[in-house]
């Protein structure tokens, strides 16, 4: 069973040889932080290859591949385009794709020149995802990490994560913005989520946004999650010209810093499946949504 760490070019090579001869001469190379619930390698120079890290991110292979095509015409950015489905095989135990390659680097390798129109450039983004036809899109659920459902599913361990944290950050704070979240909900149709609205997921050429990529917890449900970048990677400005174009209700809001304020305390009190590598983004988010004097 190819996993994690046993995931490499090598593998890779020989999958592509067996499913997609027509590629097999081409070079295969890692990705310079190529993912967390994936692995993402270089194939050639316009393909990219995407596996799996684990069995529970193998759903998103699939739906990648069936909604992609149907919502890019609909969005202002470029985002991945499934070229090929792979199979099991060669020791590896899930579905992976071929997608053609998106150029940039992504916003946490290369800071965009100018952080507010970033921010409005994401948002209508964002609007134009929501606005795409949702008929029939995967409701939010164990495949997306329940990204776009009820937070309440994160309630647990948001708690012991305080607990653990008391005396270390302001507990005080951060149990008032969560249960300001889950005292809200979504009250409207279910619109799409991309679900990991994260600066390795934002791809930046000539100081600007150039495309979106990374829709593995992609869904139809409540869009708050999509709005935990205004703390994990704006500042101040750009915040507010964020939420400006959004024009989120105010429980939509408070649930957008509900999901920030989950993530960010289980990051930082190590609760077991966190990201440790991410520590410092959770722990200045974290430091922002408290700070935030609005809500």
């Amino acid at each position: 069973m190819a996993a994690g760490d046993a995931i490499d070019a090598s593998l890779v090579r020989r999958l592509v040889a067996a499913q997609f001869p027509q590629w097999a001469d081409l070079p295969v190379k890692p990705v310079a932080n190529g993912g967390w619930d994936n692995r993402t390698f270089h194939l050639g120079e316009a393909l990219s290859v995407r596996l799996p890290a684990a069995r529970r991110y193998a759903a998103a292979i699939e739906k990648e591949q069936l909604w992609l095509p149907r919502l890019a015409p609909h969005l202002p950015l470029p985002i991945p385009e499934p070229i090929a489905l792979g199979r099991p095989g060669e020791g590896c135990d899930w579905p992976w794709s071929v997608c053609r390659w998106l150029p940039g680097e992504t916003a946490e390798e290369a800071a965009p020149t100018d952080l507010v129109r970033f921010a409005e450039d994401l948002a209508d983004f964002l609007l134009a995802l929501q606005s795409a036809d949702a008929g029939g899109g995967p409701p939010a659920g164990q495949h997306s990490f329940h990204r776009g459902g009820d937070l309440a599913v994160y309630d647990a361990e948001t708690r012991e994560a305080l607990g653990k944290l008391e005396g270390e950050v302001d507990t005080r704070r951060a149990r008032a913005l969560w249960d300001a979240a889950l005292a809200s909900a979504w009250d409207h149709p279910p619109v799409w989520v991309h679900g990991d609205v994260a600066p390795s997921n934002l791809l930046v050429e000539g100081g600007r946004l150039s495309a979106v990529i990374d829709f593995g917890q992609l869904c139809v449900g409540d869009p708050a999650c999509d709005y935990g970048i205004a703390w994990t990677f704006l500042d101040a400005d750009a915040r507010a010209a964020f939420g400006a174009r959004l024009a989120p209700d105010p429980g939509t809001w408070a649930r957008a810093k509900g999901w920030t304020v989950w993530k960010a305390l289980i990051v930082v009190a190590g609760l077991p499946g966190s990201n440790f590598r991410q520590l410092a983004l959770w722990r200045r988010a974290l430091g922002e949504v408290l700070a935030d004097p609005e809500g």
